[in-house]
């Protein structure tokens, strides 16, 4: 695309979901321009709507707290797995590591909203309804081409740009950084609902994750919302899924049908939405930094809902894109890849870790072993809290092996 008029600002940031409004909020708050590119109009629906307590760490330190404790949030204090009749709460207040043991579960639509609004109130710039064409790389004066739904293409000269676009991974297609992201294909089917749920001892204050008992990698989230809604959500191997019928509520229905607890448990519910369906989500790119830009968030890696480290390492990764460009812009300078990447890549490494762990059933042995010892629950409970940055856990610095190690023991004492 040829731009037929330019424009310019300090930071331009593509994509106004959590790692774009956390960015924008931080610089705005150090006193440069910033330019916000989402393609969206907001408020719009999307998934991912349990957070983590590491989320309330990040929300902090850059000043957004209130606006989300404003919120008027489920909230959350920890996560309960189901497997037929066993049931294992992980409780975030018992935990290895320091810092909040409680966060929300919230309705995106509504949350990413109140995030870009603040960050608005802060100076932030944001077109919506606008598109990312173009990208060209330089250390000093990146630039973008854009083309708003309503308007003329132009061109947006930089000084930096953080790609926080989501799953639109935008950088990532423009610049072929795509790379496989070794996370076997697998399918994500999900809709609101009213779940009317009457059943004594349901905790509204933890996720639901239950796991099927005929695989490891079929299992469902019950995230419930403080207005009595709740989201439902299915994953299934991509090749696996129910075939019955055409359309995706007869889908939704066949794999609702596969967990008996959930029929017990939302008897009286009523569906809000019609199902969607994410195909192949988890993604991956070569490198997270490049000359004059930094990805953050699901625009550069994304692994998968088990255990909702998607928000979480959107808001870690956009403040600290946001803290690094700023001190460039100040004059100096950053090495991005000791100081960004990798860094931000252990953490999520971590994460892949228990991911993986989940799928092939070690972690399910452990959470449902019936007396795995207290302390290494506690390092468990910080990992899936969103600790994965806290190396003082040994599942944080070296998380196979350890879980490898607890394996072997709660076998040798089932034997």
């Amino acid at each position: 695309m040829t731009s037929t008029a330019s424009d310019s600002t300090d930071i331009a940031i593509i994509g106004a979901g959590p790692a774009g409004a956390i960015a924008a909020k931080c610089l705005c708050d150090r006193g440069f321009r910033v330019r916000v590119i989402e393609a969206a109009q907001f408020p719009r629906f999307t998934i991912g709507e349990s957070l983590l307590p590491q989320c309330m760490e990040d929300l902090a330190a850059a000043g957004l707290l209130d606006t989300v404790n404003d919120g008027g949030y489920q909230r959350k204090n920890g996560a309960r797995f189901s497997q037929d009749e066993h049931v294992v709460d992980i409780d975030f207040r018992d935990k290895f590591s320091d810092g909040p043991g409680e966060t929300f579960q919230v309705e995106r639509a509504e949350f990413d909203h109140r995030l870009i609004q603040a960050a608005i109130e802060a100076g932030a710039e944001v077109r919506f309804g606008a598109r990312v064409n173009g990208f060209t790389p330089d250390a000093n004066a990146p630039s973008l081409d854009i083309t708003p739904d309503d308007g003329t293409p132009y061109r947006l000269d930089a000084r930096f740009v953080i790609d926080a676009s989501g799953p639109g991974r935008v950088l990532a297609r423009l610049c072929g950084l795509s790379r496989d992201p070794a996370l076997s294909p697998r399918t994500a089917v999900f809709a609101h609902l009213h779940d009317n749920i009457t059943a004594p001892g349901y905790d509204r204050e933890k996720i639901l994750l239950g796991a099927h008992h005929s695989a490891a990698e079929r299992w469902f989230w019950l995230i419930p919302f403080s207005n009595g809604r709740a989201s439902l959500g299915f994953v299934e191997p991509s090749d696996r899924l129910p075939q019955r019928g055409d359309n995706s509520e007869d889908r939704y229905r066949a794999l609702w049908a596969s967990f008996p607890e959930l029929k017990r448990l939302l008897e009286h519910s009523e569906l809000l939405r019609t199902p969607g369906e994410i195909q192949g989500y988890s993604a991956n790119v070569t490198a997270l930094t490049g000359p004059g830009y930094a990805i953050a968030g699901n625009a550069g890696e994304f692994l998968d809902p088990i255990f909702s480290s998607g928000v979480t390492i959107a808001l870690r990764s956009g403040r600290r894109a946001a803290e690094l460009a700023a001190r460039q812009l100040q004059g100096e300078t950053i090495d991005w890849r000791t100081e960004y990447e990798q860094p931000l890549r252990h953490g999520i490494d971590v994460f892949r870790a228990f991911v993986e762990a989940w799928y092939d059933g070690t972690l399910q042995t452990i959470i449902f072993h019936p007396s795995p010892p207290a302390y290494l629950k506690r390092m468990i409970s910080a990992v899936l809290a969103g600790y994965a940055w806290d190396t003082a856990n040994p599942f944080v610095a070296n998380p196979r092996k350890h879980l490898g190690t607890l394996l072997d023991l709660c076998r040798k004492e089932s034997a």
